[in-house]
């Protein structure tokens, strides 16, 4: 790849965005985040699903692909070990699957 000017600003931008992230409270912040949003998710995803009573079936079976496809990525060594992307993606889909065990229980009672 040539080192132009946008790949210069992009690469400077990804290190001060790195060392911004290194601090250990921002990057808690990015994972509790990334829970309540896996918590957002999951309930609009269940009650839209839910709402219109169309394909409730196809849509757990594409949740439940999307959820062991995240498992995959994130539990593979090939990648980094302290990735805040790979850890702030897991974090979202045990917030997810984390909202729709809630959701479960609020039809089961």
């Amino acid at each position: 790849m040539q080192n132009t000017r946008l790949n210069d600003l992009f690469d400077a931008i990804a290190q001060r965005l790195g060392q911004w992230l290194s601090n250990p409270w921002r990057r808690w912040s990015v994972l509790i985040i990334s829970f309540l949003l896996g918590i957002f998710l999951g309930t609009a995803i269940s009650t839209t699903a839910g709402q219109q009573a169309r394909l409730d079936i196809v849509i757990a079976a594409i949740l439940v692909l999307i959820t062991e496809f995240t498992s995959q990525i994130y539990y593979r060594r090939r990648f980094a070990v302290g990735s805040l992307w790979l850890e702030s993606l897991n974090i979202l889909k045990i917030g997810f699957v984390y909202s729709l065990f809630i959701e479960a229980f609020k039809l089961g009672s």
